[in-house]
């Protein structure tokens, strides 16, 4: 469930920042599935993987992290 919730915001600021997952992962030299698993909540985010991801995403780790964890 909480992987969920992590996928679910990184999903959303994705998304709000206009990239695709297929875009997002070409951006950040991994594979399309990593990103995919992460959103479906198949997988968590390490903590480099979600400092990449929010600095591609040009927002703060803060910003991806779910409310219930802030």
């Amino acid at each position: 469930m909480e992987a969920e919730l992590w996928g679910r915001k990184i999903r959303a600021f994705r998304k709000l920042k206009g990239y695709t997952q297929e875009s997002l992962a070409r951006e950040m030299n991994i594979s399309v599935s990593v990103i995919g698993e992460i959103e479906r909540g198949n997988r968590f985010p390490t903590k480099p993987l979600l400092s990449e991801i929010a600095r591609t995403l040009k927002v703060t780790v803060d910003d991806l992290t779910p409310d219930e964890e802030q």
